[in-house]
């Protein structure tokens, strides 16, 4: 493998560990959401909007060096992405903003009309958000139409096939399950209580859909196995998938919940790392071609000069992310409390 080679798969690689990041940091959020509207009153909603209110933002941080990241390391990628998924990245991007606005408009106001509404708002914009980021996926799974030059042939509809939106409800799912756990860390009492109920039932619905959505990749995505295939050392990612995701009930049903959000964040890691291992090299795989016009990390990937100052610049700014991210968890560790200044 020549240098210029090994660069483009360390900023793949810096790609992938942050889209990790952001699934599982964000992932959390989104969950909160999902399930904001299962609550009883108005403090335990406050309660839901206050578990996630110091780090919503810093973590969406991920989202932008993952896009940042394609733009200078990927450009090519970038542009096909961006004009191929315009419209569902619009709908994911509208979400963004629909949740954060309501997230600080939700409390400016004592109306009950009022905060339901922005209620119903972040609610279902943590669903949108949660869904288009499984579409997206599913159909990098499955191929896009591109043509030799690169150029999108399809239509919007066409992103919305059984595969695809099966992969979707299963990112729904485990979001959901992922921001169940969160609250039983940062809850007490009543409320608490109530969110332990609903943990097992989140997460008998996400092994269903992991279990229907891995079969269907068996049948129909002979691809997605290809590297395990030639790497047969690979599969080991597949089997701690298992065991992560059967730890999740094991820890929970034990009340040992910080383990258990741990094991559900790997298990949110290991489910990407078996996407990446599956499309690996390609970054877009081709429908129509996938030999000859799909684009991949080598042949649409930066000259050298680009990459060693995106790398330098990555170097220092991604451990300068994990160190505020970090701060920011450490000082509002613990349990949720309501006061004056609270959402």
């Amino acid at each position: 493998m020549e240098l210029l080679e090994i660069f483009h798969v360390i900023w793949y690689l810096v790609i992938g560990v942050s889209f990790v990041f952001y699934t599982v940091l964000d992932g959390f959020d989104l969950g909160v959401g999902c399930l904001h509207l299962f609550t009883r009153s108005d403090r335990e909603r406050r309660v839901m909007l206050n578990a996630i209110g110091p780090v919503w933002d810093g973590n969406e941080v991920w989202l932008v060096i993952i896009f940042g990241g394609l733009f200078v390391g990927f450009a090519n990628i970038y542009a096909t992405i961006c004009s191929a998924f315009y419209t569902l990245i619009m709908i994911l991007l509208s979400g963004l903003m629909i949740r954060a606005v309501a997230i600080e408009f939700r409390s400016k106001q004592e109306s009950l009309r009022w905060r339901r509404f922005w209620d119903g708002l972040f609610s279902g914009a943590s669903y949108i958000i949660a869904f288009s980021l499984g579409l997206i996926l599913g159909n990098l799974i499955v191929g896009i139409p591109l043509d030799q030059n690169g150029d999108f042939q399809g239509t919007f509809l066409g992103f919305f096939t059984p595969y695809t939106i099966l992969v979707g409800l299963t990112g729904v799912a485990v979001f959901t399950m992922h921001g169940a756990i969160y609250m039983l860390m940062k809850t007490e009492g009543a409320l608490h209580e109530r969110i332990r109920r609903w943990v097992n039932p989140s997460i008998v619905i996400f092994v269903i859909l992991y279990i229907l959505t891995t079969f269907a990749t068996l049948l129909f995505m002979p691809h997605m196995t290809g590297l395990m295939r030639d790497m047969p050392w690979l599969f080991l990612i597949a089997l701690l998938t298992m065991f992560s995701i059967a730890g999740v009930p094991f820890l929970v049903n034990r009340k040992c919940d910080g383990w258990a959000f741990i094991s559900s964040s790997f298990t949110i890691m290991l489910l990407f790392a078996l996407f990446g291992v599956g499309t690996y090299p390609n970054m877009v795989r081709s429908s129509i071609d996938p030999a000859h016009y799909s684009l991949d990390l080598f042949n649409s990937g930066a000259s050298m000069p680009t990459m060693k100052v995106v790398l330098l610049i990555a170097v220092i700014g991604v451990p300068l992310v994990l160190a505020y991210g970090w701060w920011v968890y450490h000082i509002f560790r613990g349990k949720v409390s309501i006061d004056d200044m609270s959402y």
